[in-house]
């Protein structure tokens, strides 16, 4: 819906979209007032944010203290534990060496979960059973977080048993207001990757979500968070226990799904905010109506183990019709690059029901 483009490199991303002095470029070229800057790539740099509120351009997004602070795994748990928030039982230091390790890991008991502290998106992760798998396990995290992240940095955590991934959308004003609007469900992934989110979570009740939301908000107080964020939690199936994993300090990938059970237009609700703004709503106007669904769909070759499959869309039929939506990219014609992540689409269903959502699910793929 864009109607001016303009060239800001090659198709390498480091060449193209990681280079800040560029966008901000454009925006000054274009005589546009505000960046808006996704969910990837310098949504989370808070060097960029400094940089574009120092040229007089607004960002749409949170403050880079707030950033920083939600930035590193290990700075973001210190926060939580500060504000009363439960975390997972682990370091809050980077592990040393094996030794320290393997220290803490008979102190807090195998299974553990090894983390590189800048990471995301399973890079530098690895879940260890026994200690004779822990030694060959750190190797791999902390040469892949350094590949990964330029931060072979990694801490160990109690890995929890049938753990759930429930994040909770937070949003907050430059007035000191802070609202949680409810839960998504991230629990069925691929590679630590999220592939269907769903609102509410299926195992949530009222109770639940109001203990879990008011974690959220506190975490949001502790850094003066503004804008639109998200809280991740990992919560045991057993006995619904809950524990801080960290904050995502801009929109998520899977936002859709909480604007279609609240009514609430998140990235809308950026911009008034970035403006200075206030909320438009406050923590009673949110209501849970009907269940959504996203579902994540890639351009990959299942048959070459889910690996990207680039190239040109020759024929593309979406489908339509009663609580469906379709946020996507593509065109009949245009062409899957070899240079980004292959998710092509995020594809949305809501319904009165679980029930229904999945049956509308199940016949729009």
């Amino acid at each position: 819906m864009a109607d001016e483009a303009y060239h800001i490199g090659n198709p390498p991303s480091a060449e193209s979209y990681l280079r800040g002095e560029k966008i901000i470029e454009v925006a000054e070229k274009s005589g546009a007032q505000a960046i808006h800057p996704g969910y990837g790539f310098l949504s989370e740099n808070a060097d960029f944010v400094r940089e574009v509120t120092g040229r007089g351009i607004v960002f749409i997004g949170p403050p880079p203290e707030a950033m920083e602070g939600m930035g590193g795994k290990i700075s973001a748990r210190l926060l939580a534990i500060e504000a009363g928030v439960p975390v997972v039982p682990g370091t809050t230091e980077p592990l040393k060496n094996y030794e320290d390790a393997l220290e803490t890991a008979r102190e807090i008991g195998f299974p553990v979960m090894l983390k590189a502290s800048a990471g995301g998106g399973g890079k530098g992760m690895r879940l260890v059973f026994e200690e004779s798998e822990l030694k060959s396990a750190l190797e791999t995290a902390q040469s892949e977080a350094l590949a990964g992240f330029g931060d072979d940095a990694v801490y160990i955590e109690k890995a929890v048993v049938r753990p759930r991934h429930i994040e909770i959308q937070i949003f907050s004003d430059k007035h000191g207001n802070h609202v949680y609007l409810g839960e998504r469900e991230c629990s069925i992934q691929r590679r630590h990757q999220k592939v269907i989110e769903e609102a509410p979570s299926p195992i949530n009740d009222a109770e639940l979500r109001k203990r879990m939301g008011e974690c959220a908000v506190k975490v949001a107080e502790a850094v003066n968070y503004v804008g639109a964020g998200t809280v991740e939690f990992l919560v045991s199936d057993v006995d619904k226990s809950f524990y801080f994993l960290e904050m995502n300090t801009r929109l998520q990938v899977e936002h859709p799904v909480t604007e279609l059970v609240t009514g609430i237009d998140l990235v809308r609700e950026q911009i008034l905010v970035a403006w200075g703004e206030k909320l438009s709503f406050t923590q009673d106007d949110v209501q849970l109506n009907g269940h959504a669904i996203e579902n994540r769909v890639y351009a990959e070759d299942l048959e070459n183990n889910f690996l990207p499959s680039p190239g040109k869309i020759t024929r593309l039929r979406v489908p339509q019709g009663n609580g469906i939506r379709d946020d996507g990219g593509i065109y009949e014609g245009s062409e899957i690059s070899i240079f980004y992540d292959p998710m092509i689409s995020k594809f949305c269903v809501h319904g009165r029901t679980r029930e229904e959502a999945i049956g509308r699910l199940r016949r729009a793929l």
